[in-house]
C-alpha cells in the first residue's frame, strides 16, 4: 500500500482520550492490570497517520504568522462540492448549500430547534449512537426508539411497521437518522431508503441525517446520501457530514451541514449563529482542504480495504472461537456491535464482569448499553491488524477461553 496503516502509534501524552482518559471518565473503559498496555478499543477514532497532505496543509498555514480574523474561502467549499460528487454521484450541490457547524451534534440540535417545539417527540432507530441520547435529551426533546431488527441473515434493518406506527401515535414529526447507521454499521440500500422516505413523506416528517460515516464503507458497497433519495428528501433532509471520522481529525472539530431547501437553511443558519460560537477554526479549514485533495481520495479507498480485513479478522475469529457471542459483519463504520446475551447465560457473567475482564487485560472496549443494546460491546476495529490480532489473543487467554 502507499499509505502506512501498520505503524503503531504511541498517542500517550498527545491529548488522545483513546489512551490518556482510560480509567479517568465515566463513559471510559478501566484502567488494565499491571503488564499490560492499553489497546484504545473503545473511542470512535483512529489509530493510523493521517493522510500527509493534512499536515502539510496545516503545517503550510501554521508557517504564516498571524491568525486574525476569516472567512472561509471559495477552496474549502469548492473541495466540499467535488469530494461529494466524485465519491457519491452528487449532482447540483454548490457553495449556498453548505454550512459550517461546530460539529454534527451541534448540527443536529440546530436543526431539532429549527423543526421542533421544547419536548416534542422524536423518532430514533435503536440501537443508538449515545451521542443522540444525549443531545436530545440535553435539549429537551423526547426519544421515541423504533428497533432495527435483524433478518435471517443477521441484516439489522429498519422495522418499517413499526416506524409508521410510532410516529403516527406520536404525532412525531422530526426523525433522526444515521446513515452509515452506527453502531451496527448499515449501509441502507436504495430501496430503503424509499421506502423510509415514503413513510416520512405520508406524514409530514422532516429527517436530520447523520452521515458522518459515509466514506467509511466496506469496499463493494455504496453510501446513497438520503437528500439524493427523491425530491421529498432533498427538500426536507438537514444532512450532516465531516471530515474528522474519515480522517481522524476530531479534534480539530469541523462539520458542515448540507441544506438544499432555502427556507430551511436560513432557519438553521440563524439557530447555529445564535450561540455565537459556531464559527470554523482556520487550522480546521486548512486541514478539510488538505484531507479532500487528490491523495485523500487514495488514502480513503486503502483505509476502506484494512478496516475490511480487520472486519473479517475479527468477525471470522468470533464466529469460529467464542461460542455465544453473536456479531454481524458492518457494512460500514469500523465498529463492531458484540451481542454478548448468551455467552453471559452460559457463564454466569454480567456484561460488566464481561467488560471488565477485558479491559483488566488492556481490551479497553466500549459498553454497549450507552447505545441501547442492553448486553453488547462496542468494539473499535481501526488499528493495525498486529494491534487487533493482539486484542483477540489476550481475550481469547485471559477471557472468553480462560
Amino acid at each position: 500500500m502507499k499509505y502506512d496503516f501498520t505503524s503503531i502509534l504511541d498517542r500517550r501524552g498527545k491529548d488522545a482520550a483513546a489512551y490518556d482518559n482510560v480509567g479517568a471518565h465515566v463513559i471510559a473503559p478501566a484502567r488494565p492490570k499491571e503488564g499490560f498496555d492499553i489497546i484504545p478499543m473503545w473511542v470512535a477514532d483512529m489509530n493510523f497517520p493521517v493522510v500527509p497532505t493534512i499536515t502539510e496543509a496545516i503545517i503550510a498555514r501554521a508557517q504564516h504568522p498571524s491568525f486574525g480574523y476569516f472567512f472561509p474561502t471559495d477552496k474549502y467549499y469548492d473541495s466540499i462540492v467535488q469530494w461529494h460528487e466524485k465519491r457519491n454521484g452528487v449532482t447540483g450541490l454548490t457553495k449556498e448549500h453548505i454550512g459550517y457547524e461546530n460539529g454534527v451534534l451541534g448540527g443536529v440540535v440546530s436543526a431539532l430547534n429549527v423543526l421542533c417545539s421544547r419536548g416534542d417527540n422524536v423518532l430514533v432507530h435503536s440501537p443508538t449512537y449515545s451521542g443522540f441520547t444525549s443531545c436530545l435529551t440535553n435539549a429537551g426533546y423526547s426519544i421515541v426508539l423504533s428497533p432495527l431488527v435483524q433478518d435471517e441473515q443477521g441484516i439489522w434493518r429498519m422495522d418499517f411497521e413499526d416506524m409508521e406506527k410510532k410516529i403516527v401515535a406520536n404525532h412525531i414529526h422530526t426523525a433522526l437518522f444515521c446513515s452509515p447507521h452506527n453502531p451496527t454499521g448499515r449501509v441502507w440500500e436504495r430501496w430503503e431508503l424509499e421506502k423510509a422516505m415514503e413513510i416520512f413523506q405520508r406524514h409530514g416528517v422532516y429527517v436530520i441525517s447523520d452521515e458522518i460515516w459515509s466514506d467509511i464503507i466496506r469496499p463493494g458497497q455504496k453510501h446513497i446520501p438520503t437528500q439524493m433519495v427523491n425530491s421529498y428528501a432533498k427538500e426536507h433532509t438537514v444532512a450532516l457530514y465531516a471530515p474528522s471520522k474519515t480522517f481522524n481529525l476530531a479534534g480539530l472539530i469541523g462539520s458542515y451541514h448540507i441544506i438544499y431547501s432555502k427556507w430551511l437553511r436560513d432557519r438553521v443558519d440563524k439557530e447555529s449563529s445564535l450561540c455565537h460560537y459556531n464559527e470554523i477554526n482556520v487550522l480546521s479549514m486548512h486541514a478539510l482542504i488538505g484531507a479532500y485533495k487528490p491523495e485523500g481520495y487514495e488514502w480513503v479507498d486503502e483505509l476502506n480495504q484494512v478496516l475490511a480485513n480487520n472486519v473479517d479478522f475479527a468477525c471470522e475469529h468470533i464466529w469460529e472461537q467464542y461460542k455465544g457471542i453473536q456479531v454481524t459483519k458492518p457494512q460500514g463504520t469500523y465498529m463492531l456491535f458484540l451481542d454478548c446475551t448468551k455467552w453471559c447465560e452460559a457463564h454466569g457473567k454480567t456484561i460488566e464482569e464481561l467488560q471488565k475482564a477485558g479491559s483488566d487485560v488492556g481490551v479497553a472496549w466500549q459498553d454497549g448499553r450507552r447505545f441501547h443494546g442492553p448486553c453488547h460491546i462496542r468494539m473499535n476495529l481501526a488499528l493495525p491488524l498486529s494491534r487487533v490480532q493482539e486484542a483477540f489473543a489476550r481475550l481469547d487467554k485471559y477471557v472468553f477461553n480462560a
